[in-house]
């Protein structure tokens, strides 16, 4: 199980790390490069994965309830906190609420749980990405208008993959080829430029990382539990929503970050040590699931 664990995790810090190696030694334009990730090949990625209709999206409402209250309850719940220790509502909470759904939760339930798992995991992908996108937006730009977040090409991609997935409208294979291509580049390169900023990192906010790989992983076992004994879910499902709930900020948070300019490099130091931190918590989860008989 733990090499399962490590076979997952470590590529995400062996990429970071060679985006912290070029950086030392050239200055890309990272800026751009988020730019271009989130406007063409995050929204490929999303489109992709709704595409090729893998998922039954209608048997997983329930999944995608208890989704819903995990990604939103966190902010609710770990919002005193950030009263309580003067922190920046609108820094720590986006990175507790929106975790790795896709570049660590994806793989990882596939590898814990096999092939069976992956419709479960996309679901939890979906709905953790389109909660980011509406909800996410929001709380860092609130006066952005509606009409303006639905322009947005990783929010029409989302609704545009929806509608193909609920509509059975089926795409050549040529098409899809092309899009996963594209949706492909997304996530090294989200870990590449993560690895050049953590550069400029001022170590000093190594707390903050700490408290968040703490509170990511708590508030959102917490939450998942009453939605574990309120839904009647399958067992495959509730095994994917204990290991959604417990997963890291998604680097995804970085990007946005960076893009509005609302605070980086402390979101930066949030989603590197919370994933870093994955490394004890995952392991702790797959056992308590598999000791509970649910696979």
């Amino acid at each position: 199980m733990i090499g399962q664990i490590l076979s997952t995790l470590l590529p995400v810090f062996l990429i970071a790390g060679c985006g912290a190696l070029y950086g030392r030694f050239r200055t890309p334009d990272i800026r751009g490069l988020n730019v271009l990730n989130m406007e063409l090949f995050v929204p490929m990625l999303i489109f992709a994965v709704l595409a090729d209709q893998q998922a039954p999206l209608q048997d997983y409402a329930g999944l995608a309830l208890a989704a819903t209250v995990v990604v939103l309850g966190s902010g609710i719940v770990l919002y005193p906190l950030t009263r309580l220790l003067n922190l920046n509502p609108k820094t720590f909470l986006p990175p507790m609420m929106f975790n790795n759904s896709g570049n660590m939760g994806l793989p990882l339930l596939v590898l814990a749980f096999g092939e069976a798992a992956l419709p479960a995991a996309i679901v939890l992908f979906i709905v953790e990405m389109l909660l980011h996108f509406s909800v996410g937006l929001y709380m860092l730009d609130p006066h952005t208008s509606v009409l303006q977040r639905l322009r947005l090409p990783i929010v029409f991609a989302s609704i545009a993959g929806l509608t193909v997935n609920l509509g059975g409208i089926p795409l050549p294979d040529w098409l899809l080829q092309a899009l996963n291509m594209l949706g492909e580049v997304s996530i090294p390169l989200m870990l590449f430029t993560l690895g050049v900023r953590m550069l400029d990192i001022d170590f000093s906010d190594w707390k903050l990382g700490m408290l968040g790989a703490i509170a990511c992983p708590v508030s959102g076992l917490l939450l998942a539990w009453p939605m574990i004994l309120l839904l009647d879910l399958p067992d495959f499902q509730i095994a994917a929503l204990w290991v959604f709930a417990a997963l890291p900020p998604a680097v995804l948070n970085y990007m946005v970050a960076e893009q509005y300019q609302q605070e980086p490099h402390k979101v930066a130091s949030l989603v590197l040590l919370s994933n870093l931190g994955s490394l004890v918590v995952m392991p702790i989860v797959l056992g308590l699931v598999f000791s509970a008989g649910y696979i």
